[in-house]
């Protein structure tokens, strides 16, 4: 299936009209079109893509990471929280890693990995068989159709909260992943890399007021012990990449430390 998984979710980025996916490009009824990549993915974005938007080596970190099972306790209880869903946007998708658990315990679901980065885009086209893969701006509008999708997930990335309801259907579900003070406190003490910020929760619950309501959180605890190689990688694969990657790191063991957000679209 492909990017055909899309088919009747996506908007032409130019004038939002529907667009219509053919082999090799997308085309809405004012003529816009938009050529399918060769590696599958969509690029919807109208522009080069942002400096800080994950490059290459961050995306092949971040795939050791997730293929490691670092985070299975995360795709764990996103699944067990999207039972029912039959269409599924993925914001800041990655390589699909995410996208690709959902619909492995959803087979009747197909979805959309969304994300600015094309290295990124590249890679989630091949994560499952029925997820496309499209380039696009999150904090933007959306190249997505309205009411069209059941459930929006968003694992540390941004959060457009007003698009996200946006395109939700009535009662459509959002999950939102955020990490907690002690998500990988150790290797982040350790390495002296980017804290996370105290006031993340009320800041969630402030952009959600009027669009979502709130209706649960569970907090996800994994043990970690990394090896080297894997203390690397999860330096690697974030933002603190831009910063330098030591050469040199020890083993460690820290702990996934993550709140799982349940809203429901109001209306």
């Amino acid at each position: 299936m492909g990017l055909d998984a899309a088919r009747g979710l996506l908007a032409c980025p130019v004038c939002a009209e529907g667009l219509d996916l053919g082999p090799a490009a997308a085309t809405c009824r004012q003529g816009h079109s938009f050529d399918v990549a060769r590696q599958g993915h969509l690029n919807l974005l109208g522009a080069a893509q942002p400096a800080n938007a994950d490059t290459a080596a961050m995306v092949e970190a971040r795939s050791r990471v997730l293929d490691s099972g670092a985070f299975d306790a995360v795709d764990a209880a996103l699944a067990r929280r999207a039972t029912g869903a039959r269409t599924i946007l993925d914001v800041g998708g990655g390589t699909g890693h995410h996208l690709a658990r959902l619909l492995d315990a959803l087979p009747a679901a197909r979805g959309v990995s969304l994300d600015v980065s094309v290295p990124a885009a590249r890679r989630a086209a091949r994560a499952h068989d029925r997820a496309a893969s499209v380039v696009a701006d999150a904090w933007g509008t959306l190249p997505l159709r309205t009411k069209r999708f059941s459930l929006v997930t968003c694992v540390f990335a941004p959060r457009n909260l007003r698009e996200f309801a946006r395109v939700l259907a009535d009662a459509g579900l959002l999950l939102v992943v955020t990490p907690d003070p002690d998500h990988l406190r150790s290797l982040r003490e350790r390495h002296g890399l980017l804290g996370i910020e105290a006031d993340k929760d009320d800041r969630l619950a402030r952009a959600a007021s009027g669009l979502f309501e709130t209706i649960g959180r569970h907090r996800v605890r994994a043990a970690l012990s990394a090896d080297a190689a894997l203390v690397r990688d999860l330096i690697a694969m974030g933002p603190n990449a831009f910063h330098g990657v030591p050469e040199e790191v020890d083993p460690i063991d820290t702990e996934v430390a993550v709140s799982v957000w349940l809203f429901r679209r109001l209306g």
